[in-house]
């Protein structure tokens, strides 16, 4: 039994894959328009390079902030990769408050070429490099996974990926084809809530409850963020990035109205999904414990640990959302505005409907999820019992003749 189920959830980890490279390759039907033209960076091209030496540096420290040098170094920077490999260029590395990237013998950094009738015309430090650091980390975190969950924690991170694939190879492209974002991402959330659901918990009653009130979960949050937010006149055209995103629309068939709460929708997966899961799991584990219990006595099992879950999950997304807009936090909080004016700011007014719409829409999914599971638990003992029933109706039958 024990390689039976090994080798189904090998099955399952492998029509994953399948279907993430199906995916893949497939987006390019969907939307194939290339990239949009950068007006900004047109004529500069960035390279990885070495700070081979400091020549000169003139540097003094800011007299309102800590740990800030103002001024300039005069630099030797070696290019690493691309057509002017391993060729040298004396660069001035000004350094202000904005672009701090104050520099050292041996630092790697990604240098931005400026470009002038075929011919470099200017050199800057454009950022450090920092891609190692980010893959050390990913694989840290993708040992940590494996480590602690073992075959289960492999499955994990199939449908992690698989998730992200979905996202920047089937939702993005649907977007960018010109259809609704509620409508790509609600695709993108069923198929991604179904393959993860099944990878964890296999086919079976309990993952069906969990897709369930996933689903229900999200597309209630979905619909309490887009009715709110047309209420609010929150259409997202007023958040950030804003002038970016209508220059994209402008060249291919995104849909400006509507990003936001496509943004709540999959904001809201992960927490919703864990809420329907745990609340699923609980039900069918109370009752192969208790088959005598009742559809009413275990929903209210199934509430009783989910006001536990909600005492803990209300916060999540508000904090998600507070953590990422801590700077525009810090910025309102210092700005001494009227009461009449903060209330009513567009981006408090997004910010707000994106963190509530989410948590309500975790929060209901409790309820759902537990009658759900209440009752699919119950129904199927009652098959069994019917089952078992008529064969010994069969039997006292023959036993009569």
């Amino acid at each position: 039994m024990e390689i039976k189920r090994y080798k189904s959830d090998i099955l399952f980890i492998v029509v994953t894959i399948l279907l993430g490279l199906i995916i893949v390759f497939s987006s390019k039907f969907i939307f194939n328009g290339g990239f949009v033209e950068d007006k900004l960076n047109r004529g500069v091209k960035y390279y990885k390079a070495e700070v081979v030496a400091i020549d000169k540096e003139k540097l003094q420290k800011d007299k309102y902030i800590d740990d800030i040098e103002l001024g300039y170094q005069q630099i030797k920077l070696k290019v690493l990769d691309g057509p002017y490999i391993n060729q040298e260029f004396n660069v001035v590395n000004n350094i202000s408050r904005l672009y701090n990237t104050k520099v050292k013998q041996g630092s790697e950094v990604i240098a931005a070429l400026y470009f002038k009738d075929g011919e470099i015309n200017d050199i800057s430090i454009s950022s450090f490099k920092r891609s190692q650091v980010i893959i050390t980390m990913g694989v840290l975190f993708l040992m940590a996974i494996l480590l602690v969950g073992g075959f289960r924690g492999l499955k994990a991170i199939v449908s992690l990926i698989f998730t992200i694939v979905c996202v920047i190879y089937l939702m993005l492209p649907l977007m960018l084809r010109g259809i609704s974002p509620i409508w790509a991402s609600i695709i993108v959330v069923a198929i991604s809530t179904a393959i993860t659901l099944i990878l964890v918990a296999g086919i079976n009653k309990k993952s069906l409850v969990a897709i369930s009130g996933t689903l229900i979960g999200v597309i209630i949050a979905g619909i309490l963020a887009y009715a709110f937010g047309v209420w609010g006149n929150l259409s997202g055209i007023n958040m950030s990035d804003a002038e970016s995103i209508m220059y994209i629309s402008e060249n291919t068939g995104l849909k400006i109205k509507g990003i936001m709460f496509a943004g709540i929708l999959i904001s809201a997966l992960g927490a919703v999904m864990d809420v329907a899961m745990s609340i699923s799991s609980s039900i069918f584990e109370i009752h192969s414990l208790n088959k005598n219990m009742s559809i009413r006595d275990l929903f209210k099992s199934g509430m009783n640990i989910g006001k536990d879950i909600i005492g803990t999950m209300a916060n999540t997304l508000i904090l998600a959302f507070a953590g990422g807009s801590l700077n525009i936090l810090i910025l309102i909080y210092c700005s001494n505005m009227s009461a009449n004016r903060l209330l009513n700011l567009d981006i408090i007014g997004t910010e707000l409907i994106q963190g509530l719409a989410g948590s309500t829409g975790i929060i209901l999914t409790v309820p759902v999820t537990a009658l759900i599971a209440s009752y699919l638990s119950k129904r199927k003992n009652g098959n069994r019992t019917r089952i078992k029933n008529k064969k010994k109706f069969k039997v006292i039958k023959n036993e009569n003749r």
